[in-house]
């Protein structure tokens, strides 16, 4: 490619950053990385109503957490009001753009009025100048909007990126507002102006914006700016098979920081859910960049599948650098009021991750086991009664009296609960269940003698001595 490529993610901090434009964001980061290009984040924040900073803060904490580092931004749109005058101010001059005075109540009596004809509800072009037409007298005390002139005839026509060719009719669409009574300008003008000014080649949004583009492109084509090429991916559908959205089902992207997941699984999982390598079905930040070229992208919706994701994240866990999930899973143990000093975080912690991380799939699920390290255990009355009964109990006591002198290393460990089975003739199991629902609460856990290491020997024996 000769031009250079840029790329960019616009989210409005309307609320929080959602699993669609994080996918966006996604493809589009890696795109621009592929070709060596450049990533743009905008926050556009042109609806003033309900545009909030804490809005703003999540969007940019999402994007630090993915990983999705940007070459320029954030750029907010409403710093940017004197330049989208200038350019209005511009279409004016050039006959491109007019005041429309009709009122909401007008506009409201046009739409009833056409569709009680069957006919499509546009805009009546009352206020468009044309030659030789006598335009209806100012109306006192109206603040007016400033309109498009959408061209009247022809067609609107792209190759998009994912969908493939597109047309439009400019009949099928009327003449755009794109600046509200109140100068602030709508979003398909200050996009425009954006792109233009950002120098934006290429476009990944959702395929809700494809009856947007037509718009988009007259309003290029007006200003005699380049035009960048568009790709609409399908929307993701949630469990009940419609859109997730702010408003419907969505999850923020800092929810599943918080619920355990690790960025390189949410990306890989995003990733998937719309794109595709052949069936490569785990694969690296790298791997990505490498193979992200624009094509393979999915035409259909994909559909969100919580299970799957749960997947991914546990594939990623099991590989994780232990030191790594030690800091995450402190983080999960201090929400679970658990606070460990920094040196069993740096050097005790580690290890019990390198125990457990193959049967969790979360951090929060490593947390929760991890807890049984560090905070007092109290099991299950059932299970005591199953496991820890009147037959095992000279066991137990015998296996305690072995572990309070023995090196407390997991060799000797082994060797002291195998003395006891000989001693007293019964099977591993017959013993490891009871002294793990003791000492961790539950007949299930990783090889015994590791648990009881990493436990330590006063722990060990205190937690015996309740049999």
């Amino acid at each position: 490619m000769t031009q250079k490529i840029r790329t960019r993610i616009a989210p409005s901090p309307t609320g929080f950053l959602h699993l669609g434009t994080a996918r966006t964001a996604l493809y589009s980061w890696a795109y621009a990385r592929h070709f060596g290009g450049e990533f743009v984040l905008r926050i556009e924040d042109t609806d003033v109503a309900r545009s909030t900073q804490d809005s703003v803060d999540q969007i940019l904490e999402s994007m630090r957490w993915l990983g999705l580092e940007y070459d320029e931004g954030p750029i907010y749109q409403m710093q940017r009001l004197d330049r989208y005058k200038a350019v209005v101010d511009q279409l004016m001059a050039e006959g491109k753009a007019y005041y429309c005075y009709s009122t909401p109540e007008e506009l409201d009596a046009v739409r009833e009025a056409k569709k009680a004809r069957g006919e499509k509800a546009l805009y009546d072009g009352r206020w468009r100048p044309a030659p030789g037409k006598t335009l209806p007298p100012v109306p006192a005390g109206v603040k007016p909007v400033v309109r498009f002139c959408n061209p009247q005839d022809g067609d609107v026509t792209w190759n998009d990126l994912v969908k493939g060719p597109i047309t439009i009719s400019n009949r099928e669409i009327d003449d755009l507002i794109i600046v509200r009574t109140d100068g602030i300008p709508t979003y398909n003008f200050a996009v425009v102006v954006d792109d233009w000014d950002m120098q934006i080649s290429h476009v990944f949004r959702g395929d809700e914006h494809i009856n947007n583009t037509p718009w988009q492109i007259n309003i290029f084509a007006a200003l005699g700016a380049p035009l960048p090429l568009f790709g609409h991916c399908p929307v993701i559908l949630g469990d009940d098979g419609q859109k997730l959205s702010k408003r419907r089902g969505a999850v923020s992207v800092t929810a599943y920081e918080e619920g355990g997941y690790l960025p390189e699984a949410m990306l890989n999982y995003l990733a998937r859910l719309g794109w595709s390598h052949g069936d490569e079905e785990l694969f690296t930040r790298a791997q990505l960049v490498e193979w992200f070229d624009g094509t393979h992208l999915n035409k259909s919706p994909a559909q969100w599948d919580p299970v799957k994701l749960l997947w991914v994240n546990a594939q990623y866990i099991k590989q994780a650098d232990n030191t790594r999930l030690a800091g995450l899973v402190a983080q999960q143990l201090t929400r679970q009021g658990i606070t460990l000093d920094a040196s069993v975080v740096q050097t005790h912690l580690p290890q019990v991750c390198a125990l457990l991380k193959d049967r969790c799939d979360t951090t929060v699920a490593l947390a929760t086991w991890a807890a049984k390290f560090y905070a007092d255990v109290t099991p299950d009355a059932a299970e005591l009664a199953q496991h820890v009964t009147d037959a095992v109990k000279p066991a137990l006591q015998a296996l305690a009296a072995k572990l309070a002198t023995c090196t407390w290393d997991k060799a000797s460990i082994a060797a002291a609960i195998k003395e006891v089975l000989a001693e007293v003739g019964l099977k591993m199991p017959q013993l490891a269940m009871p002294v793990r629902v003791l000492v961790l609460g539950t007949p299930q856990t990783p090889s015994v003698d590791a648990v009881l290491e990493l436990l330590g020997r006063e722990k060990v024996l205190a937690r015996l001595g309740r049999a």
